[in-house]
């Protein structure tokens, strides 16, 4: 289904060997990690770091098109956060004695990592964030690797529709909304990542990479959430992201519609059941095109 829909790349959040068996030969690049409640075993002994890469990359290594091991989603600033470093480190290091040289081992946080950035040059990450993500930072200017965001401007409008124009949030502003120095933003997204970039910069990591690993707009189950919005979202997201954010323009932002699929049994929230592209059965929830 996601070769036909001109999808080539796909996140898991969990080594699903029936996913990984069904990826073999496909091309399609993945993203993998272990479950959140194995990082602190990871960390704290390089066998247990080197049994995971034996047991879920080294088989498939050679027909699975692994792209990036994620190491930890959206654990900062939770105490397991003192663990991720050290688990991406042995991580790191069974690759290496592994002969395995093209996947990146990175970690995925969310916004709430962020302190006040507002403009976004003021992006900049939080004091307890930055304990933790600072010296990962590091981790990712070494290795040359990207730092993996989960980013919702549906949930940034919906928590401030008052301030926030739909149209900002759905990339239909026909101009300038919010002005940063000689910098201009036309839609939120933008905005979004800027101040991530900025806290990079700031953190010694003006050249990592970003990579948008969880964005989306839900079709149902609360306020702002219907088709119609999500359609224009998803489809001017898609066509949009190549086009790089006025901090690093022309760069294409590599990004990951969070979800193919509506899932009924998805929560605790409502809403959470509603993120899908496509319903169940494959049929979509709204038209799109992926390409």
């Amino acid at each position: 289904m996601f070769k036909s829909n001109g999808i080539d790349s796909m996140r898991i959040y969990n080594p699903n060997h029936d996913i990984l068996g069904a990826l073999a030969g496909s091309g399609i690049a993945l993203t993998i990690g272990p479950l959140n409640q194995d990082i602190q075993s990871m960390a704290a002994d390089y066998v247990a770091a080197q049994a995971w890469v034996a047991a879920h990359i080294q088989p498939y290594v050679n027909t699975v098109n692994f792209r990036y091991i994620n190491v930890g989603n959206e654990i900062i600033p939770d105490p397991l956060a003192q663990f991720i470093l050290p688990a991406m480190n042995n991580v790191q290091k069974a690759l290496f004695f592994s002969n395995i040289n093209h996947i990146k081992v990175t970690t995925s946080v969310a916004a709430n990592v962020m302190g006040p950035s507002f403009p976004p040059s003021n992006g900049h990450f939080h004091d307890q964030a930055a304990a933790i993500l600072n010296p990962i930072v590091q981790f990712l200017v070494a290795h040359g690797s990207p730092l993996l965001i989960n980013i919702y401007p549906y949930y940034a409008y919906t928590s401030q529709p008052n301030q926030l124009p739909l149209s900002y949030a759905l990339f239909n502003s026909t101009g300038v909304v919010e002005r940063d120095g000689n910098l201009g933003y036309q839609n939120l997204f933008d905005a979004m990542v800027d101040t991530f970039v900025a806290a990079l910069e700031k953190a010694g990591g003006g050249n990592v990479g970003l990579v948008v690993s969880e964005i989306g707009w839900p079709s149902n189950g609360a306020f702002g959430a219907n088709a119609d919005s999500a359609r224009i979202f998803n489809q001017n997201l898609i066509d949009h992201v190549s086009k790089g954010t006025p901090r690093r323009p022309g760069v294409p932002i590599e990004t990951y519609l969070f979800a193919m699929f509506n899932e009924n049994q998805k929560g605790p929230a409502e809403i959470e059941k509603f993120f899908g592209l496509f319903y169940p059965d494959k049929t979509p929830v709204y038209p799109i095109r992926f390409v």
